[in-house]
């Protein structure tokens, strides 16, 4: 009988990566910072007109904004950073309950 070759493939691996997807990140990064280096040394390296990086821009921007939960913890964080750290408006001196509506009916 003869063997089914797919029966020796991965040696018993499993699913564990190979080759670049392996390597720690750093090592990841450096080779990937030479082989930018080296595209841009040779004039092959890609560089993006402003309309490309506005619309790369738009596409982030995009793939974010599905992310209901992330966008909440932004405005979150946002609003810690803000003055007043809530909802409420600060009010000039001259502003009542209402807003400045008296005030404003006055001038």
């Amino acid at each position: 009988m003869v063997g089914n070759r797919s029966e020796g493939r991965g040696s018993g691996r499993g699913n564990q990566a190979r080759g670049f997807a392996a390597m720690d990140e750093d090592k990841q990064r450096e080779i990937a910072s030479k082989g930018g280096r080296a595209a841009h040394a040779k004039g092959t390296a890609h560089e993006f007109t402003p309309e490309e990086a506005r619309e790369a821009g738009r596409k982030g921007g995009e793939a974010v904004s599905r992310d209901r939960e992330h966008m909440a913890e932004i405005g979150r964080e946002g609003g810690k950073q803000s003055r007043g750290g809530g909802r409420t408006r600060r009010r000039s001196p001259n502003e009542g309950s209402d807003g400045g509506q008296q005030a404003r009916n006055q001038a």
